[in-house]
């Protein structure tokens, strides 16, 4: 868990805003017996979680796709090749989705903005370098040519809700 206390309070006031002004169909499936904290939510979102993310060409067409996501500080964060179709979506619109599925088990759903942290040109994030030696840790120093084959973004929500009916499953280890 790598999210201060200001993120996890601005991660639970972000997941009862969403919830709350969602509608009477999703309240019924996801309520407060089955969701998750944030507290909770970032001990379950750890390590490399898979993202189905979803970006619009510039005819408005919806693609999803695949990426290694990050949850770290109570946002997501992931990368893609500098050419790949999704960056430049990105580039242009930059109002995605995302959702994070365990079977039955967890669902998180997010909508929202993504950010550059690494621009080809111009500044990176202020906290590009932390964030870069956590990749680097993660994937391997010399898994990409880190400045200029990868580039990755940090997805600011303005919406995200989680149905998890049972934490305790979803923090379980398996016996020894």
């Amino acid at each position: 868990m790598r999210e201060t206390p200001e993120d996890l309070v601005e991660l639970q006031a972000l997941l009862h805003a969403s919830l709350s002004r969602s509608t009477s169909h999703l309240r019924s499936i996801i309520n407060t017996e089955r969701t998750l904290t944030a507290e909770q939510l970032t001990q379950v979102l750890t390590g490399m979680c898979t993202l189905a993310l979803s970006t619009v060409t510039a005819k408005g067409e919806p693609r999803i796709s695949g990426v290694d996501g990050h949850f770290l500080h109570g946002k997501w964060h992931f990368g893609t090749a500098r050419t790949a179709a999704k960056a430049r979506h990105l580039a242009a619109r930059p109002a995605v989705s995302a959702a994070h599925l365990r079977g039955e088990d967890l669902g998180v759903f997010t909508h929202g903005q993504v950010e550059i942290l690494n621009p080809a040109q111009g500044e990176p994030a202020a906290d590009w370098p932390e964030l870069l030696a956590y990749f680097k840790d993660f994937y391997g120093a010399d898994a990409f040519d880190w400045d200029h084959e990868v580039v990755y973004y940090r997805l600011h929500p303005h919406w995200m809700t989680v149905y998890a009916p049972d934490f305790a499953k979803l923090t379980a280890t398996s016996p020894s």
